[in-house]
């Protein structure tokens, strides 16, 4: 690395307040972008575990409702109706 270009950049870490080597790593990071991480699948769909056991091929129309449902309530603040008996 020609000097000049060096002091630049030391400089520039100097402002950011971090190490010439962390700047050169995140410019490293950036430009080669960070390894894909493995992601959990319950993390996306927000799977757990449930004290009964579910059918969601009989029970999926069912569950996605309710899902909607609820989160159609949440956004507008309304309360769940009462069923007539």
């Amino acid at each position: 690395m020609e000097r000049q270009l060096q002091r630049r950049a030391q400089a520039r870490a100097a402002a950011l307040g971090i190490s010439f080597a962390e700047y050169v790593r995140r410019l490293v990071t950036r430009d080669l972008g960070e390894p894909k991480r493995k992601v959990d699948v319950s993390i996306l769909f927000d799977l757990r575990g449930s004290a009964e056991p579910t059918d969601i091929a009989r029970d999926k129309d069912k569950m996605l409702g309710e899902a909607a449902w609820g989160q159609y309530r949440r956004k507008t603040g309304r309360r769940p109706r009462r069923r007539p008996q």
